[in-house]
């Protein structure tokens, strides 16, 4: 059966040869599993790709790029496929699905770890906690790790031991003209640059090299759940214990609908409360001491903080994000002013659904003390990172959550420096892009872009354009 494309027809001999060059699986329209291989986490991008390559390896990856750039296809990249922006499908195009590719090996002795690009951060952590230690992750273990590594990566780790991209030592990358290079500090040094914070600009990253710290196996972590009365009086005295608190705690403010959970009274369960959420990568004894300020915040209706596995605390937040739903991320890099915490509380006020949420990311510790300039990430100046999270079970009144969450960024964000998260623009508009990135640093990923992806074949993404005149326009 030919394959209709934005471009043309894929014929069947064309097709076949291309399924032949693979250890993995071609996926076409009309096979059983296409529904399932088209998938994503973020319901709200529904799309048919002409093809899925599921690479079993690198040599899969090179097929597919060549294929790609052969026939002219449009290229997405798929690890995780948590993508927000959708960015981890297309219509139409050939999606390189990386999900099976899950070697990892840890070297306990050099705390040097190489992960395939289709593990997830769950699958990481399960292979580095048997020697205990952990690779800075997020917040979700159901995440990959690719892309998260290549906007920045901020979790429950990042004030002790930096995003996970300043632990990122090496990459191996398949690029836009079909070779293999190896990027590190001494190698493509200026794609390793660009590589920690540029996101998938560049190429098909397909394995990764990390830095691994000792961590767990128990740490101290949970939540302690305030009600809506107290909002104000909890964020404040949240933003001045933050000043004084050790760089092994991370802390997260969550503004949200209170979630059926049996440890919080059944009086509570869908009105507005204040969570604050978080993790001390340290001794679990040393921890009671530096979260008791979090327990003093006001009157709790529920404190669930307390030792638990490293694994445990990664994936605590996992049942109440779930794939299948209607997603909006956006974000702003803010300082939580008397007047930012005003105005953060006017809108969790006019959250559009009971999964609709604002978070309040404290950073500072290690994050902030990564030199600026040394990585593609930027913003290290900044205090707190706010996500906007519109969410819903359905589509219905999506579009009206979304136009929630951008008019609540747009506020927010006049709090700050005005940046964006990379991992968290929204889309990938251009105003969006040149928001994650200062114009120095955006010149200069432009100049890996013109090394590496000429073409820009590789444009799902908050995507770098190229300056080069091969370039087609549009891209």
């Amino acid at each position: 059966m030919s394959i209709d494309t934005a471009k043309g027809v894929l014929g069947d001999a064309t097709t076949a040869e291309l399924e032949a060059g693979l250890r993995g699986a071609l996926v076409r329209p009309g096979d059983p599993s296409y529904d399932r291989a088209r998938a994503v986490w973020n319901a709200a991008h529904d799309k048919h790709p002409a093809l899925v390559v599921r690479c079993a390896g690198t040599a899969d990856v090179l097929r597919a790029v060549e294929f790609a750039r052969s026939q002219d296809l449009l290229v997405a990249v798929r690890g995780g496929a948590h993508s927000i922006a959708g960015f981890s499908t297309c219509d139409d195009g050939i999606v390189i699905d990386l999900s099976a590719m899950k070697g990892a090996y840890v070297d306990p002795e050099r705390r040097r770890v190489v992960a395939q690009a289709g593990l997830t951060w769950g699958d990481l952590d399960h292979e580095t906690q048997a020697f205990g230690l952990a690779v800075p992750g997020g917040l979700i273990s159901t995440t990959g790790v690719a892309g998260f590594t290549l906007g920045g990566g901020v979790g429950w780790l990042t004030r002790r031991h930096g995003l996970t991209s300043d632990n990122l030592t090496a990459a191996q990358m398949v690029t836009a003209d079909g070779r293999v290079v190896r990027a590190d500090a001494h190698e493509h040094a200026e794609l390793f640059w660009a590589l920690r914070g540029g996101g998938g600009n560049f190429g098909v990253v397909t394995s990764f090299e990390y830095e691994a710290h000792p961590v767990g196996p128990q740490v101290l972590a949970g939540l302690v759940v305030y009600p809506l009365a107290e909002a104000r009086q909890v964020v404040t005295r949240w933003r001045e214990a933050s000043a004084h608190m050790p760089d092994e705690l991370t802390t997260l403010v969550v503004l949200t609908t209170a979630p059926p959970l049996p440890f919080l009274p059944e009086e509570v369960h869908g009105t507005r409360v204040v969570v604050l959420a978080g993790m001390y990568a340290g001794p679990p004894s040393a921890g009671e001491t530096a979260v008791a300020p979090l327990r003093r915040l006001g009157t709790p209706l529920a404190d669930v903080m307390g030792p638990m596995p490293y694994t445990g605390a990664q994936s605590m937040l996992d049942p109440l994000w779930t794939a299948g739903a209607h997603n909006y991320f956006t974000s702003a890099f803010i300082e939580p002013s008397d007047d930012a915490i005003d105005a953060l509380l006017r809108r969790h006020l006019t959250t559009p659904t009971p999964f609709s949420e604002l978070h309040l990311h404290h950073l500072g510790g290690a994050f902030a003390r990564v030199p600026a300039g040394s990585t593609a990430f930027s913003r290290r100046e900044a205090g707190v990172l706010c996500n906007v999270i519109a969410r819903s079970p359905t589509a219905a009144g999506f579009d009206g959550h979304v136009a929630w969450a951008r008019d609540t960024r747009r506020e927010i964000a006049r709090h700050g420096h005005g940046g964006l998260y990379v991992n968290f623009t929204g889309d990938g508009g251009e105003d969006k892009v040149r928001a994650a990135y200062p114009d120095a640093v955006h010149r200069r990923l432009v100049g890996v872009k013109d090394v590496y992806d000429p073409t820009n074949m590789f444009r799902l993404n908050q995507n770098i354009r190229p300056s080069t005149s091969r370039s087609p326009a549009g891209r």
